[in-house]
Parts: structure tokens; sequence; C-alpha cells
């Protein structure tokens, strides 16, 4: 094993038992891998393996042809088996998740029946009926892409289930690829970067070096322009530059966090140094110029694209679904690279606003791109069609999102909690069970609604051992405390330490870690020059970013104006049971000024003399009623603010 500075818990080591984080999955086990296994039946993809099947006549296959635009929608299959197979592993399934079963052993015997006897795998180009051979269309037709999801399915499988089938399947095509693109075979890379980390966790997962040094070969020849843009520009593929001299994230914006993540792995077991500087560096100005408030990534339709810096329109922000989770993965793996919690604070950021927007109340619709804001007169559209649904939609002509959500919410237990030699991390907060290496506890907490987390020890080997707790990036450090307490002990901890608060002691069972992270409303402005967003300000409690729907305001959205002084007068109140919006979830009213445009032309010339009045003088208060902004979009349509109007 190369650099490994921290190691996560996976599987059943960390298990999250209530709160938010469990009404999500409970939600992603009851509605959205149920609606996403029905409409992946419906779209044909298990059709499109089975009409590849020894025993089906030629004649039968030709009448019924490959279903979809893309040739690589047999990803969707397998990143809902990654979900599936997290799902499968819970030990308490009461016959409900039977149909996941189903899904599952039908996938895979699929998968292992058509397999070709090479080892390639793609039900668009094994048929000999395509318009394209195997290969052809490194550029978009994502061979290397659709391994790298089978790979992560696979190793999920055996993992978590003890199951090897899919393992056997994802190694016959991993071994191809290997052959056929290795140290001594053709000098190209995919499209679509995501191989890279599949193939590093293929490694960890069989001892085999061979597909460490093709992970890193992959992100050693990527940025030498080798990849056929066919119009769309080298940058949009990072086969413009080598990584290690990007400026910037740049390009597509999912394909740049997954050849980042990529690259992080192969840092943790080879310590290149060159390259992760690099990677710090990429990160490091990603943070500082161009993610949106809540975390996304992308503000460009038109290729799907990172942006320049400072360019975050909210109206316009693109922020694909998908990026958010290649950003937590990312995040995720360069926390485990440092051991720092600046990572795992985005990674946060992200969760709760960025990635949680792009899924419906009751599960079962998405947004595929997250904007920041909705004018009165907009129709949302993915960029593509002509028209399209006024909010989440229930599936996608290319619908690479909601099978990505199915897997993450199913393994969110193992973004919290990480250990090192004699050290436990509490990274993330939310009511679970945890199973260290030497220490076990369990957590209880109402986060993200209130900061207030107890941490009660089970398990503690007999000698010191140092328990870390995150202080998130919003805290306000001088308010924090942790309190340790014992049978005829009470202790308050230290200062905050590069965002972490340390207790080393010998532990026994029943102690416990109370952290207080107090939650006051706050607003948030933006850099000067980020132009969008220029004049206005931000609202946010904890993690949660904030926002203002027109149903929720007894004024127009664009019409409201609100300062520090509102702010600082900000009220919180538990949500009632409704659509959209948790039951339980603070919610923040503001009383606002009104302040409609003084003048109604388009550039109204700028007055140089003295002015009586200012331009934005308010002409009467407005009640707003602001919600998380992961719950908008749940009612009627209508306009959306996340940016109001500052004073």
């Amino acid at each position: 094993m190369g650099h490994q500075t921290v190691a996560p818990l996976r599987g059943s080591r960390v298990r999250i038992t209530g709160g938010l984080l469990a009404d999500w999955q409970r939600r992603n086990r009851e509605a959205t891998a149920p609606h996403t296994l029905e409409q992946l039946r419906k779209a044909g993809n298990l059709d499109n393996l089975r009409r590849l099947l020894p025993e089906v006549p030629e004649e039968k296959r030709r009448t019924t042809p490959y279903r979809g635009r893309y040739p690589f929608l047999d990803t969707d299959l397998y990143k809902t088996l990654e979900g599936l197979v997290y799902e499968l592993a819970l030990p308490d399934d009461d016959g409900g998740r039977q149909a996941m079963r189903d899904f599952y052993e039908e996938t895979v015997d699929l998968l292992e029946r058509v397999q070709a006897p090479d080892g390639y795998l793609n039900s668009f180009f094994q048929d000999p009926d395509s318009a394209k051979a195997p290969w052809e269309d490194l550029s978009w037709g994502h061979e290397m892409y659709n391994l790298g999801h089978l790979i992560q399915a696979a190793v999920a499988a055996h993992r978590q289930l003890g199951d090897r089938r899919l393992l056997d399947v994802a190694v016959r095509f991993a071994d191809l690829v290997v052959e056929r693109y290795g140290p001594r075979g053709e000098d190209a890379v995919c499209g679509h970067p995501e191989v890279e980390m599949a193939l590093v966790e293929l490694y960890r997962e069989t001892g085999e070096e061979r597909y460490l040094t093709q992970a890193r070969l992959f992100v050693d020849r990527r940025g030498r322009g080798t990849v056929p843009s066919r119009g769309m520009g080298s940058a949009y593929f990072q086969d413009h530059l080598p990584l290690r001299e990007l400026p910037s994230v740049t390009g597509h914006a999912v394909r740049m966090v997954y050849l980042a993540a990529g690259a992080t792995d192969v840092f943790r077991e080879t310590g290149d140094r060159t390259l992760f500087d690099a990677l710090r560096r990429l990160w490091d100005d990603m943070v500082a110029t161009k993610l949106y408030v809540t975390g996304g990534l992308g503000s460009r339709h038109s290729d799907e694209a990172v942006g320049d810096r400072y360019e975050l329109p909210s109206e316009r922000s693109y922020s694909e679904t998908c990026a958010a989770i290649g950003t937590m993965q990312w995040a995720w793996r360069m926390f485990l690279a440092t051991g720092d919690a600046r990572y795992p604070d985005v990674l946060e950021r992200v969760l709760y606003n960025a990635f949680a927007v792009g899924l419906s109340a009751d599960g079962r619709a998405f947004f595929y791109d997250n904007p920041l804001q909705r004018r009165p007169d907009h129709e949302q559209r993915s960029g593509a069609e002509e028209s399209g649904e006024p909010l989440r939609q229930s599936w996608f002509g290319c619908p690479c999102c909601p099978p990505n959500v199915v897997r993450w919410m199913a393994q969110l237990a193992d973004f919290l909690v990480a250990e090192r030699e004699g050290e436990l991390l509490v990274a993330g907060y939310a009511e679970a069970g945890v199973d260290g290496e030497e220490v076990a506890l369990d957590m209880v907490t109402g986060y993200p609604w209130d900061g207030e987390v107890r941490l009660t020890v089970r398990r503690a080997p007999d000698r010191p051992y140092r328990i870390s707790l995150r202080v998130p990036g919003w805290a306000d450090a001088g308010r924090v405390r942790l309190t340790v307490g014992s049978v005829g002990e009470e202790a308050v901890a230290g200062d905050v330490a590069d965002g972490w608060l340390s207790v080393e002691r010998r532990w026994s069972p029943g102690d416990e870690l109370r952290l207080s992270l107090p939650m006051p409303v706050r607003g948030h402005v933006s850099h000067p020059y980020l132009d969008a967003t220029r004049g206005t300000v931000a609202v946010a409690r904890g993690p949660l970013v904030y926002c203002v729907e027109q149903q929720d305001c007894t004024a127009g959205v664009d019409d409201v104006l609100i300062g520090a002084e509102h702010i600082a007068a900000a009220r919180t109140a538990v949500a009632p049971e409704s659509d959209g919006v948790p039951s339980g979830a603070p919610l923040i009213r503001i009383t606002a000024d009104i302040a409609p445009p003084p003048s109604p032309e388009l550039y109204p010339v700028l007055a140089t003399g003295p002015q009586q009045d200012r331009p934005d003088a308010a002409t009467d208060t407005a009640e707003l009623t602001l919600v998380p902004y992961f719950a908008w979009g749940n009612r009627e349509p209508g306009p959306m603010r996340v940016w109001i109007r500052n004073t």
C-alpha cells in the first residue's frame, strides 16, 4: 500500500439509525430505487442485454433493435446495482426488498451470459448490426466509463454480499482493457474519465498491481489532445493539458471531478507528490472561484462545463446532480489522503444542498441541472429538449443522475467516519452506530436541524486513544463547546485546531462526548468579481443554504431586500407536515423591505448629481419564509431565489 493517511469505515461498520439521513435512505429504499428499477425496465436497459443472448434467433434480434439514444446506457444498470448491493446487505430485510433482489439476480445473470469470450461487454457495440465497432469511438462510446461503473458495482457486491459473480465479469473486462490499452498497448484514453478510480478499487480488492498501473497510466496519458473532440474542444475532455499542468478545473464538470477523484486514489496508493500537489492546487482554486454557494459545480448548459473563474450565474446554474456526486467523491478522497477537515466541509455543503436538491420529496422525480434562481417566466429545461417539465422529471433520455442518486444515498454511511493509527475521526454527523477497529460508539443528534451531538462510547482499548470531532467551517469556533463526561468526572476539551476538536484519554464504556455547534441564521455575500450575485445576500443556517419561493413571500421575490439587520432579527420556526419540506425542519422567517425598481427602463441613466432618494428605496415591508434549498420545487412551479437583493 502507498500513501494511506486515513482509512474509511465501510460497510456495516457505520450504520445510520435515525434523523434526516435515515429518512433519505428509507425514501431511497422505498421509493427511489423501486422507481428507478421500473424506469430501467421501461426504457429497455435489460432488453438491450437480453436481445444479445446466444439463444435469441438472429431474426428476432434484428426486429428488436437497441433501445435508447446513447451507447453507454449499460452504466445506468451498473450504478443501480451498486446501490442495490448496499440495500440487500442490510440485515433487517422483511421481504420488502425482493424486487431489488430479483432485479439484481436477473441483471447479473444477463451480464454473465452476454459477456463476449474476450471479456468485452457493451450492449450497444456488441450488436452485430451496430453502426460502430467496439473501441471505434473512444470519445463518445464510453466503454471504459461503463467498465468503471461495472467495477464499482462488482467490488461493492463482493464486499457487501460476498458475491463474486459480478467481480469475475468485471475482472475479465478489465483484463481486456489492460491488454489493449496497457503499457504495451494502444496509447489512448476514454473520452469520459471514471475508470481510473474504479481500477484503483479493483487493485485494492484483488491485490493485482496491473490495475493500479493502468489507472496511473490513464491519469498520466490524458492531456495530450489524443481524444478526438468532434467540435467540443480538447478542454471539454480535460485533454488539452496534463492534469499536473491544469491551471484550474475545467471542461465538462462531471468528467473533471471523476478524473480528479481517480487521480487522488492513484496518489493514495503511490504517494506521487507531484500529482497530489496539482490536485490540491486545483481543489483550492475550485473552492475559491468556481463552486456555487450550494456546492454545485458547473455554470454552463451548453457543454455541461465548469466555466470560468467567478462565472456563477444563478438562473443558468447547471450544477448537474452527477457533478455534485463527483465533487463529494473527490472531497472524501482528499480527506482520506490528508485528514484535513476542509474537505468534509465541502462534502457536507454539497450533500445537503447541491446533491439533495436533485431529488423530489417523494423520491420519484429528479433535477438534472440545479439552478439557484427561477424567474417568473422560466421553463425548466435540461438544455436539449424543445420544452420541458415545469419542475423535476421522472426520467431522462440520458438518465445518468437517477441511478447515481440511488447508489450515493444507499452508501451515505461510508462518508461519516474514518480512522488512523490511534485515532477515530468523526467527519460527519448523523444518528448512527459506529464500530471502529478499536473504538465503538453511538451518535445521537438532530443534525442538520440542530448542532447538538452526543457520542457514547461502547468499546475502547485499554490505553489512551484519540477521538476527533470535525468543527464545520460555517461554525463560529469561539462558540463551539465539547464536553467530555464520565462517571464522577466532567471536563471541557480544548480549542479547535485545524478544524478538529480532539480528546485523547483512556475511555470506558458509557463515557460521553457532547458537542454543541450553535446555528444562528447568517448571511453570505459574494466576491466582488462574481458579477451575477453582486448586491445580493444568501441566507444559511448550519450546513443548509435557504431560498425563498413565491408561495412563501407576500411580495414578488425579485422586489424584496434584506440586509444584516433583517438577518439579525430573523426567527426560526419548525416546519409543519407539508409537501416538500421535511416535518420538523427549521424554517427561517424574515421581515424584508419591498423595493420595486424605480424605473421600468432596462438601462436607465445613472444620475450624477445629488439624489434625494436611494434608487432602491423601500416602499413597504414583506414577510418571507425561507425553506432549505434542497426542498424547493416540491409545490406548484413559481419564482425562487437563493440570492436575495441586499439593502
